[in-house]
């Protein structure tokens, strides 16, 4: 069951794709089409979810569940999962690459392997407080303050 994003709890388990490249605008509201349908018919063993997303900077795909009435099953999480690489497929985008970093450069939401993230952190390309995406939260209050913060505040600090 589809539910406005904003009208989830905090306590909400979040799911964030990050795509190589921005969304055109109209891909945004195609994909934001076919995530409503998906959301609206996702199941738990029969149950609806109370689900909701948004999409962020054209780019990050971010899908969170109200798990105090149904939580998501191994078959719910997978079908989540294949739709997320339908979605891969018919745009000609990866949004399962975990190995992969986004962070802001002014306005703009850049995005580089790890490795070459770790290599511009050697050569201060990039600093502590260079703002990355930490697509590791687990639920929406974590996502809301979290999720965009100075490398040093998130997993990528390791690399200063």
């Amino acid at each position: 069951m589809l539910v406005n994003f904003q009208d989830l709890p905090e306590t909400s388990r979040v799911w964030i794709y990050q795509c190589n490249r921005s969304f055109s605008d109209v891909e945004n509201i195609e994909i934001s089409q076919k995530i409503s349908e998906f959301l609206n018919t996702w199941t738990a063993h029969g149950a609806d979810l109370k689900a909701g997303f948004e999409i962020k900077y054209k780019r990050f795909i971010v899908i969170a569940l109200d798990q105090n009435l149904q939580t998501a099953t191994g078959c719910s999480i997978d079908a989540s999962v294949h739709f997320i690489q339908t979605l891969e497929q018919e745009y000609s985008v990866d949004l399962m690459d975990k190995m992969n970093v986004s962070y802001k450069q002014g306005d703009f939401v850049a995005y580089k392997p790890l490795k070459d993230f770790k290599t511009m952190a050697k050569n201060r390309a990039v600093s502590k407080k260079t703002i990355v995406f930490n697509n590791l939260v687990q639920n929406k209050a974590e996502y809301l303050e979290h999720w965009e913060v100075p490398a040093e505040e998130s997993w990528h600090s390791r690399f200063f």
